[in-house]
């Protein structure tokens, strides 16, 4: 066995190609059981990101239960799947020119209605609120933001505010001088979101990225936890008819949650 001497020496050992779920497919059991003791016990954080993050998760719950709302509507993000439902002509343009801006982004030329229809693009903070009030969610639930900078900042919150006003982020929670040396580093802005998404009542991502699959995986292993899965495509067809008058209020908030009972997407897990 030449893997434990390695062990013994390094600390780490890193197997590869094991990291797609294709590769793992016919694997034994008890190796797949290690994996996934692995991944989700065993990996930890910094003591500093640990700290910080299970202090923000006791603060969030002394005001009662959570949801963590994985709103992906960053600048980057928009960037670079050319989704600009919502935004200005000057904000689409900015979006553009940051795209180009990286060579190594292959994809420069999008056109946002297609990807929107494909449900290849995150919801917008505006379109999150209405589909939250569609599913039942009561305007007193608080609702913890985990992401970045949001495109449009307060401006593009003001609907889902008004709607839900309990909203908080993780610049709110704590004393200003804990976040401070995390600043500027934005995986370590992202590993405390992760940590307070695990840990919430419901987690609900507006775009299946990476780390919205690492989280709904880890709430599994945990013991199904509830995480609301959104149908986008879907989605959108009924946000633009119910945004151009078609139908009633009570009949698109029966719409949302027909539409994602039939196949069990907006599920809890």
């Amino acid at each position: 066995m030449q893997i434990l001497p390695l062990f013994s020496k390094h600390k780490v050992v890193h197997f590869n190609k094991t990291d797609a779920r294709l590769a793992n497919n016919g694997i034994s059991l008890d190796l797949q059981r290690l994996r996934c003791r692995v991944n989700f016990q065993a990996l930890k954080f910094t003591p500093q990101i640990e700290a910080l993050g299970n202090k923000l998760v006791h603060l969030l719950r002394d005001n009662g239960p959570f949801m963590a709302l994985h709103l992906r509507y960053e600048m980057d993000m928009l960037a670079f799947s050319g989704c600009t439902q919502g935004c200005t002509a000057e904000e689409a343009e900015e979006l553009k020119r940051m795209r180009y801006a990286f060579p190594w982004w292959r994809e420069k030329e999008i056109v946002s209605e297609e990807r929107r229809s494909q449900g290849l693009c995150p919801l917008t903070p505006e379109e999150t609120s209405l589909v939250l009030q569609a599913i039942g969610f009561d305007k007193d639930m608080q609702i913890y933001i985990a992401s970045g900078e949001i495109y449009g900042s307060e401006r593009r919150l003001a609907t889902l505010r008004a709607a839900f006003p309990r909203i908080v982020k993780k610049e709110m929670l704590p004393d200003p001088k804990e976040l401070q040396q995390f600043h500027n580093h934005s995986s370590q802005m992202a590993a405390l979101d992760f940590m307070v998404s695990i840990a919430s009542n419901t987690f609900i991502p507006t775009y299946d990225g990476n780390m919205a699959k690492l989280v709904e995986g880890h709430r599994r292993y945990l013991g199904f936890k509830r995480t609301v899965l959104l149908d986008r495509k879907k989605l959108v067809v009924l946000l633009d008819l119910y945004q151009n008058g078609t139908p009633s209020q009570n009949d698109f908030e029966v719409a949302v949650r027909l539409a994602h009972e039939r196949d069990g997407t907006a599920k809890s897990s």
